[in-house]
């Protein structure tokens, strides 16, 4: 990874970090909405973290990406087709995009503590999975 440019691998550490962080939160037994938004922050705050790695490689390789309503989607389907990710981490991603979507419309309040486990349980291993690819798409 250490062949990745400086922004990208500022947004590694920024994303680990924020890994590292949302685990405190989760384990408390009784998650009051503070926890639960804390939780909702750092989830936010990876999948940004993601969005901001694939818009600099895109970037890096000549690429925009038109402001649109769905131009977060279309960084997912235009990830996917430079072959950038796979399909397979673009649908995974897709759930923290909805989520974003949802985090950034809604209210602390409104989230639900299954629904963010179940979101803090997969992204290690998602967030290893695209790691993975980017690598192997720098190492092209």
């Amino acid at each position: 990874m250490d062949k990745l440019p400086a922004q990208i691998l500022a947004e590694k550490e920024n994303i680990e970090f924020a890994l590292s962080n949302h685990k405190d939160a989760l384990k408390r037994k009784e998650k009051s909405v503070i926890e639960l938004a804390a939780i909702g922050t750092f989830l936010h705050n990876i999948y940004n973290g993601i969005e901001n790695i694939l818009k600099q490689i895109l970037k890096i390789k000549g690429i925009n990406i038109q402001k649109s309503d769905t131009w977060h989607k279309d960084l997912l389907a235009i990830s996917v087709s430079k072959g950038i990710i796979s399909k397979e981490i673009s649908d995974k991603l897709y759930e923290y995009l909805t989520f974003r979507h949802f985090f950034v419309h809604a209210y602390g309040f409104m989230l639900e503590e299954l629904h963010l486990e179940d979101l803090v349980n997969n992204i290690p291993e998602i967030w290893s999975q695209f790691l993975l690819e980017i690598k192997n798409f720098f190492n092209q």
